[in-house]
């Protein structure tokens, strides 16, 4: 069967070469039975293609059964993929036959394969070796003809990494893998995805079709779709529903679609933190965002003195704009000394300065060390500034140790973790 008539068959839109690549390899691996472990992210429609390969293969008229490794308990899942005899833990007060042995000479696949535990990932390893398994509180082995396919959205070559996954196991899986495009990556299939799910939505709610005009269109396009096909037909029946107009515009699609985090911070490696850290989301990205607001502040104030010494008689309007810009940056005023006295009134414009601002002033000689001291730089290192804020809350808060936490915005035992690791005594 050709790739055009696969998704005549089974209802697939679009044209993108690598969605056109995996449906080939579903339909050339689906008469044999080799294990197949198909990868994508969340919505791109991994089960689709599992019953694609269950459809065109030699046990297409047996059972064929989905089964979300993610949502069955550690405890019971055993249970649940091979069965168990009557007593075999409490409330077993029957024997019951697993997945393995009632979809026996079908199909049956594995969803989130990865988050399997690992005693079950060494029974399911047997059953594909050697086709046996053991009921769980029995001794008897028997044998079961399954097909297995699995599915993930994770990385299994990282997770046998780190030891969440079975190294034999993901090898044994991924005999052929299939990646499925995520839909940010099929730009192209993306309107043709919305008007299909729009004509159905309008036969289901009897009601004419949204259609989009070229703003919106692009709007959508260009949208990131982090939860791929299964967003986009979820986005297109709140249209459907809840649109004004038929012709949705820009900014009427724009109403419907979710915002974006725009993070562009960056990432902090090592010291035992990850992106995926809670506590360096609290802690390091505040951090680097002071840091880095606090340098450019500091960068325009050394610029600004420069231009004040060539031009004393730009000084007032230099430091009104200076005095209102670090009002709004800078909302808690405390002293910030200044010995600069030949500079016209730099209190004016200082005073507003936070005190956990740098306290690197511009004190010039010459016109020649005007540029000298301008290639100056602060130092930038994120664990000294962090060691020095922490000094600073501590001395302001006279060593009390809940109030300098909740000045530097974290949590008393962090701060304790902290004094020990920058090894700060009180």
């Amino acid at each position: 069967m050709d790739t055009q008539s696969i998704k005549n068959r089974f209802g697939i839109i679009g044209n993108a070469p690598a969605l056109n690549h995996a449906l080939n390899v579903a339909a050339q691996v689906a008469n044999t039975d080799l294990s197949v472990l198909i990868v994508g992210e969340s919505g791109v429609g991994k089960e689709a293609f599992s019953q694609i390969i269950h459809a065109l293969s030699a046990r297409k008229h047996n059972p064929f059964i989905a089964v979300n490794c993610g949502a069955i308990p550690e405890g019971t899942i055993d249970s649940e993929l091979f069965g168990h005899e009557k007593g075999a833990f409490t409330g077993a007060v029957d024997s019951r036959k697993g997945y393995f042995e009632t979809v026996n000479g079908g199909t049956i696949f594995l969803d989130e394969i990865g988050e399997m535990p690992l005693g079950t990932q060494a029974r399911l390893l047997r059953v594909l070796e050697t086709g046996e398994f053991i009921r769980v509180g029995s001794s008897k082995v028997q044998k079961t003809d399954v097909r297995v396919i699995a599915a993930t959205n994770r990385e299994l070559l990282e997770f046998t990494q780190k030891g969440k996954f079975r190294e034999d196991l993901y090898y044994r899986l991924s005999t052929v893998p299939i990646r499925v495009p995520s839909l940010r990556d099929r730009k192209d299939d993306i309107p043709l995805l919305f008007r299909k799910f729009a004509v159905d939505f309008a036969e289901r709610y009897k009601s004419p079709p949204i259609q989009l005009d070229d703003e919106a269109r692009t709007l959508l396009v260009n949208y990131p779709w982090p939860g791929n096909v299964r967003e986009l037909k979820n986005i297109a029946e709140q249209i459907s529903v809840l649109a004004t107009d038929k012709m949705v515009n820009f900014y009427e699609l724009k109403r419907f679609l979710p915002e974006q985090p725009n993070n562009r911070l960056p990432m902090l490696v090592g010291n035992g933190h990850t992106s995926n850290s809670p506590e360096f989301n609290s802690e390091r990205e505040i951090l680097y965002k002071l840091f880095f607001d606090m340098k450019k502040d500091v960068t325009e104030l050394k610029k600004m003195f420069v231009e004040i010494l060539k031009n004393p008689g730009e000084a007032a309007a230099a430091a009104a704009y200076t005095k209102e810009s670090l009002l709004r940056d800078y909302p808690s005023p405390v002293d910030y000394a200044s010995p600069a006295a030949a500079l016209p009134s730099p209190s004016s414009y200082m005073q507003p300065m936070q005190q956990n601002a740098p306290s690197t002033v511009l004190m010039p000689h010459s016109h020649d060390d005007i540029h000298d001291h301008e290639e100056v730089e602060e130092s930038l290192n994120i664990m000294d500034k962090e060691k020095e804020l922490i000094l600073k809350a501590l001395k302001k808060h006279k060593g009390k140790r809940k109030d300098a936490a909740a000045d530097l915005g974290i949590s008393e035992r962090t701060l304790y973790r902290k004094l020990k690791e920058y090894d700060i005594s009180e």
